[in-house]
């Protein structure tokens, strides 16, 4: 066919150019055989050379074969093809360029150079993306290949590097794209298949989903210019927005790759009309549409969102499109919109000079903002608080709206979302860091210059109204001009009756303000609102004139607002009498003439404006306090992410010196211990940053800085505290964070080289002996000064630093129990050694003078000696014998006389016998400690050492044991004798040596017993207190000595008057639950009665104790643990903490709250002794919020169903009901409900339960599928039935719906009884307490001998003063029954 005589048509298909078409349409005439492609294409190549780019109309049908058969064809011709292609179409570009300019080119070449264009352009594009269609392939091919060289599997296939080749071809084609190539058709109008054929092949590249890496950037760009002159050239941009918006929809890698074209086309085409077009495609997208496509919201939410990042100033004009899609549901959209207006906020509306439309735009955007950080969906209130922080960080935020986003921020810390949370912490961390106001946000610093400058205001306000007074107008005229217009105002509101307004009168408003306030409104022309506010003023001050004496006709009233008005008194008055000149600004107050010209008007314009800006920086400073109280609460939060915030915001905090921030900063040292990492890091950086870096001129200030700040800690700090910064600086040490020059200034305090208060001096000591954890040879190496420094002979004796010098001393030697492959003995020194001479000394010369220090100074002592002294019991008993004598001297010195002749005794001082009992105490436990951690250790490492010293002097012949004895040792069991052996005879000398005759603690045992056994001749609470302790201590040593006073410290436990007594017993009688398990097991009920002790202080301790018995397992948990749950409730926050915290680690224990719930219900809800409704619904749903799984749930439905059977009051079955209704209900607890519907049943006509089953049925519908929403129905007929005709309803019901109701009906028991006993429904296997006692209880026996062992807590203010003189239990009190515990070894229970 002739070039001349044919026309080409761009193909839809390829298969299209084999069928003949239309009149002198071009046709493929054969599809070569691949053997002849080679030679064919050198023919094109040769025609090339002669002809030009016009040879493609001879030799189109080569190019066409080479396309049909890619796949099958060489790499090395379809690399010649496409280098040869892109020649073509570069010359014919060439040589287009200078033939369009020419009007002489006639028709056929025109028509020539057409044909040979599209051919040229479409041979190309299809060979494109060919290329591109089988590297697609190869990469899927390597995404499940993997590993390395897939840059190489993918040339060996091709040939050639594809990836590079691409762009070259792009902008051949932009090139020609660019030349005026319009003129080829007829009527310069080019069709519409040319320019898809072009564009196409961009639209999928660009679906190739690597499309976005950084290594495909070149064709990313190449891509964008092609399509940007399709845009401008070619009217490409219809077809442009639909594509992209088709392409937003289904491909989630484009939208970054998008946003990065149309910014393109925006910025370097002009094209600023396309982002309004694809705006408006996706503003009129249906909400329900996004909602149901998640993955076309996605995409269209995170173009609009990364598209205002790159051009806001062109999006902003089409915002108004975007402003349906936040009422819509799907939130992404919503995030997408409100991220668009924070960018423009930053990019665009940022700056004092705005013009006033764009202020107001930024005000609308703003409004938006804040009111979506109450938007119902948790992300999109994260999102906002975001965007608010970024607006914060670049200081975009208006000055005016500082409160109220500090505000929302402070609001958000209580949301439910802990994103939400830590967004919020963030936000206000981004608010004190770049806040307007003070680097120092204290409240203290911050009141006292408001007020000062409030004051100056009054005075300068007071001034001008006292310079303009001459120059105001006469009253008198005034309220003539205004009466006719108030009279008609007054007469039309007469008329109507009275209707709700917004002028009130506040609670604290006086008469004289509210006067001041109707004439302000009067001398605005408000009188309406003059007239309203008088009538109310009427009726609230009654009493107060001129609003006493008011008739209510017309004249009554007008008469009154007139002598309100003509007032001398309210003429010189504010708005509010100005009381708070801060809060009324000169833009309320109304404009008069200075006689002194503006200069004394632009003074107080300026002082105006400073007490509004330390107004603002002293609310900003308190929503800061408040936002801390708030936050402290959330660092012991599950998640570890909001954590790590919460200490990040009290290091920011305190650095800008809030006086709170101290709180938080000692509150998070207990996260020192947390078992997250990520968490203790956090924990460390903040007291890193915080005091290891502290601003000086000199190592030595530094030095200052940093002992300065951490001996603050130190002030009122407790033990736990302090614990928790020994680990902390410990760490420091050890990674040598702490400067030498620290260490130095530390001993330098010390020793009193440099100047200091003996508080600092005591500190010093402290900081030092906690870094001797990290190194000991910090204290080691210098123990004699340290002796010097506390222990010296001076009087009146420092003890609280002697206290610290013993507790430093104590940190160089290892205090745990020494392990069996430990080689070296111990660390110990000498009992000559003058450390225990001045010990000694100093106890027993202080134990004669009443210093309250003595005490704790004594316990540290003899901790101390038996920790490093060889022999401590000797330098103790010294001690013992020491202070003894001491007291038997002042007891032979004391007079008799004075004495009445019946009780002729000589009396000791109180302190004397306190310190005495007090001090033997201590030496009982250390003594105990001693032998079973040091002494015990010891045996066991000269055992090992004799065992190996033996094994190594034997023969090869000895060496030869017998295969029993091999046995033996294989399994352990030779040591696990020697164990035993060693246990055992710690043991008795504990039990039968210790507290024998011949002993010095012995002597103190009847002088102890006398004490405690007569509260009412001692009566002292210090001595009571210290004797309680002390036998406690004492009862740790033996076995027989406990048993023998078990009934006197629980007697003392509950009858004793002194909380603090109690309370201490209390700790005393979990340690002998550890150490004694099967003494105090009888006594465990006595244990559980503290937790409802009065005093707050001993519900404390007996809540801390509890919670470490049972979760260690050395207490049974019983029914009683309800007790416990009661804590949940009590008025103490701390309390309650500890006792949620308790059941969540008891969650964590396999069944635990589950075995224990039905005790707990039926305890709780007991008429008798049960808690009352609302507390019970309080404990409930937070014990109820441990059951998650289906099948706990399920069965805790059906038992919930037959405790009805056994309630026998109404709030009973409101309390089985709330709990039900607590549950997490799925379809088959709904089953189980409705094969349990008698139980309930006839309890429905109670209103209350009622509407919590109608509740538990709206639960149910909410989470509902469309097969179980008919199940719910017939759960709700049934209820509705019962509830207005009983269970006769049911019977109406069952009757006329028949089958599956019959069913059901048949399975109901032929007889129940109402009156069946609560505990019957324990019998389940299922469903049982923990550990039984009896495999078979018989129930009603139970529950008869429970109710018989139920303590009664009766305390000492309930009896007579007789009682106290004997404080025994009963015989009859005394349980009888001890239930062993079974130990895994004979010496766990007593270590």
């Amino acid at each position: 066919m002739s070039p001349h005589n044919f026309e080409f048509h761009l193909p839809l298909s390829p298969e299209e150019l084999l069928k003949s078409g239309g009149v002198n349409q071009y046709v493929v005439q054969e599809v070569l055989p691949i053997k002849h492609l080679p030679s064919q294409l050198k023919a094109f190549q040769s025609a090339f050379r002669a002809q030009g780019p016009l040879a493609i109309l001879e030799h189109f049908d080569t190019i066409y074969s080479i396309l049909h058969h890619f796949r099958s064809i060489e790499p090395g011709l379809k690399e010649d093809t496409l280098e040869f292609l892109k020649k073509v179409v570069s010359c014919h570009s060439q040589e287009l360029s200078s033939l369009l300019d020419d009007a002489a080119l006639s028709g056929s070449d025109r028509s020539a150079h057409l044909n040979a264009l599209k051919m040229n352009c479409y041979a190309l594009i299809r060979f494109l993306e060919s290329l591109e269609n089988m590297t697609s392939r190869t990469s899927l091919i390597d995404l499940d290949i993997g590993g390395k060289g897939k840059k190489a599997r993918a040339k060996a296939a091709l040939g050639f590097d594809w990836e590079e080749e691409r762009q070259p071809v792009l902008q051949l084609l932009t090139q020609l794209l660019q030349l005026d190539i319009r003129h080829l058709w007829n009527h310069s109008v080019i069709e519409e298949e040319f320019v898809s054929l072009v564009t196409g092949c961009c639209y999928r590249l660009l679906e190739n989903p690597t499309i976005g890496h950084q290594k495909n950037r070149s064709t990313k760009e190449a891509i964008a210019h092609l399509l940007g002159v399709a845009l401008v050239r070619y009217n490409h941009m219809l077809s442009a927005t639909v594509k992209i918006i088709q392409m937003l929809q289904h491909f989630e890698h484009l939208p970054s790759v998008l946003v990065t074209a149309v910014s393109l086309w925006v910025t370097d085409y002009g094209m600023k009309s396309i982002v309004g077009e694809i705006v408006r495609e996706i503003g009129q997208k249906c909400a329900q549409e996004l909602s149901r496509d998640t993955a076309g919201a996605k995409g269209f939410a995170v173009f609009l969102a990364e598209l205002a990042e790159r051009i806001p100033a062109v999006l902003m004009s089409s915002m108004c499109i975007l402003l349906d899609h936040l009422d819509g549901e799907n939130y992404m959209m919503r995030n997408a919109v409100l991220a668009a207006m924070a960018e423009m906020v930053l990019q665009v509306l940022n700056g004092d000079q705005l013009e006033e439309s764009a202020r107001e735009t930024r005000d609308q955007f703003l409004d938006i903002l804040q009111a979506h950080g109450h938007d119902v969906n948790s992300f999109v209130r994260s999102r906002v608080l975001q965007l608010f922080t970024r607006i914060v960080q670049q200081k975009a935020l208006p000055l005016t709206r500082f409160q109220a986003v500090v505000a929302l921020a402070v609001g958000r810390l209580a949301d439910k979302s802990v994103l939400v949370c830590k967004n919020a912490i963030q936000l206000l961390a981004s608010f004190l860091a770049n806040n307007p106001f003070s680097c120092k946000l204290s409240d203290a610093d911050l009141a006292g210059p408001l007020q000062k400058e409030i004051q100056k205001l009054q005075e300068m306000r007071a001034q001008r109204r006292t310079a303009a007074a001459p120059a105001a107008l006469d009253p008198e005229e005034e309220w003539d001009a205004m009466l006719p217009e108030l009279k008609s105002t007054l007469q039309q509101l007469l008329r109507l009756p009275q209707e709700e307004v917004d002028e009130q009168i506040a609670d604290a408003e006086t008469a004289e303000e509210v006067k001041g306030r109707i004439r302000q409104l009067l001398s605005k022309a408000s009188y309406k609102q003059a007239i309203i506010l008088t009538r109310e003023a009427t009726s609230r001050f009654q009493e107060s004139e001129p609003f006493s004496h008011t008739e209510p006709e017309e004249n009554g009233f007008l008469n009154l607002l007139g002598i309100i008005f003509k007032d001398p008194a309210a003429s010189t008055q504010g708005p509010h009498g100005d009381t708070d000149p801060e809060l009324t600004g000169s833009k309320d107050s109304p404009s008069v003439p200075e006689p002194e010209g503006s200069q004394t008007n632009d003074e107080l314009v300026k002082q105006e404006m400073l007490v509004q800006y330390l107004q603002d920086a002293y609310s900003f400073s308190q929503k800061i306090t408040e936002a801390i109280g708030i936050i402290s609460k959330m660092m012991y939060e599950n998640t570890t992410t909001v954590v790590q915030e919460v200490i990040e915001f009290f290091v920011m905090v305190f650095q800008f010196g809030v006086p709170q921030a101290l709180f938080g900063v000692r509150r998070m040292l207990p996260l020192i211990w947390s078992k997250e990492p990520g968490v203790r890091e956090a924990v460390l950086n903040a007291y890193r940053q915080l005091y290891l870096s502290p601003k000086g001129d000199s190592a030595r200030a530094k030095a200052q800085a940093l002992i300065q700040n951490l001996s603050l800690l130190l002030v009122d700090a407790s033990a736990g505290t302090i614990q928790c910064l020994e680990e902390i600086l410990c760490e420091f040490v050890q990674k040598d964070e702490i400067k030498p020059a620290v260490i130095q200034l530390l001993w330098e305090r010390a020793t009193e080289k440099v100047p200091c208060s003996p508080l600092e001096r005591c500190s010093s000591v402290m900081l030092l002996g906690t870094m001797a954890r990290g190194k000991p040879e910090i204290v080691g190496s210098n123990l004699d000064t340290l002796v010097s420094i506390g222990l010296d002979e001076k009087f009146p004796q420092d003890y609280r630093l002697a206290q610290q010098v013993c507790l430093a001393i104590a940190n160089i030697s290892d205090r745990r129990k020494p392990s069996l492959g430990e080689r070296h003995p111990p660390f110990r020194l000498p009992q000559e050694h003058r450390l225990f001479e001045r010990l000694q000394e100093m106890v027993t010369k202080g134990f004669a003078h009443p210093d309250p220090l003595w005490i704790p100074f004594k316990e540290v002592a003899v901790t101390l000696t038996y920790q490093l002294a060889e022999g401590p019991e000797v330098i103790c008993a010294h001690m013992l014998q020491g202070c003894a004598k001491q007291a038997l001297e002042k007891l032979e010195e004391n007079p008799t006389e004075a004495c009445p002749k019946e009780t002729a005794a000589p009396k000791l001082p109180t302190f004397l016998l306190m310190n005495l009992l007090s001090l033997a105490g201590d030496v009982a436990l250390q003594q105990l400690v001693h032998l079973e951690q040091a002494v015990s250790g010891e045996l066991g490492r000269r055992r090992v050492l004799r065992e190996e010293q033996e094994h190594k002097t034997k023969g090869p012949k000895e060496k030869t044991t017998s295969s029993e004895t091999t046995m033996e040792e294989e399994l352990g069991l030779v040591g696990a004798t020697a164990d035993d052996t060693e246990t055992e005879l710690i043991r008795s000398i504990c039990e039968k040596e210790l507290l024998d005759g011949n002993q010095v603690l012995a002597a103190f045992v009847p002088l102890l017993l006398k004490v405690c056994n007569n509260p009412g001749s001692y009566s002292n609470p210090d001595l009571c207190a210290a004797a309680s302790l002390a036998l406690g201590k004492f009862c740790m040593i033996s076995a027989p000595f406990c048993d023998s006073q078990l009934r006197l410290l629980f007697t003392m436990l509950e009858k004793s008057s002194l909380p603090t007594v109690r309370s201490n017993l209390m700790v005393v009688t979990g340690d002998l639950a550890i150490r004694f398990p099967n003494l105090v097991d009888p006594w465990t009920p006595h244990l559980y009665a503290r937790l409802r002790d009065p005093a707050q202080q001993v519900r404390r301790t007996a809540g801390l104790v509890m919670t470490h018995l049972i979760l260690k397992d050395m207490v049974k948990v019983k029914g009683q643990v309800s007790e416990m749950a009661v804590l949940l409730i009590d008025p103490v926050s701390q309390i309650a903490a500890l006792a949620k915290n308790f059941f969540n680690e008891l969650s964590h224990k396999g069944n635990a709250i589950y075995n224990l719930l039905p005790d707990i219900i039926s305890r709780l809800s007991d008429p008798e002794g049960g808690v009352e409704e609302e507390p019970f619904h309080t404990i409930m749903k937070q014990l109820l919020s441990y059951i998650t799984k289906d099948k706990q749930t399920e069965s805790l439905v059906e038992k919930l169903c037959q405790r009805f059977r056994t309630a026998r009051t109404e709030r009973q079955y409101r309390d089985l009901a709330y709990c039900m209704s607590q549950l997490p209900l799925t379809e088959r607890g709904l089953h189980k409900m409705l094969d349990n519907f008698e139980c309930f049943g006839d309890k429905l006509v109670d209103e209350s339960v009622f509407s919590v089953f109608l509740s538990i049925v709206g639960k149910l519908r909410r989470g509902a599928k469309p097969e179980g929403k008919a199940i719910i129905d017939e759960f709700e007929k049934k209820l509705r039935a019962c509830h207005t005709r009983g269970m006769d309803g049911i019977e109406e019901l069952e009757t006329g719906q028949g089958g599956s109701q019959q069913a059901l009906s048949a399975k109901k028991p032929s007889a129940v009884s109402r009156l069946q006993p609560l505990t019957s429904v324990d019998s389940d296997n299922d469903f049982v307490t923990p550990n039984p006692r009896r495999t078979k209880p018989r129930r009603p026996q139970t529950q008869q001998r429970k109710s018989q062992r139920k303590a009664k807590v009766v305390f000492s203010s309930d009896e007579s003063s007789e009682d106290e003189l004997s404080a025994e239990m009963t015989e009859e009190e005394t349980p009888k029954k001890t239930t062993p515990i079974r130990r895994a070894s004979g010496h766990r229970h007593r270590s």
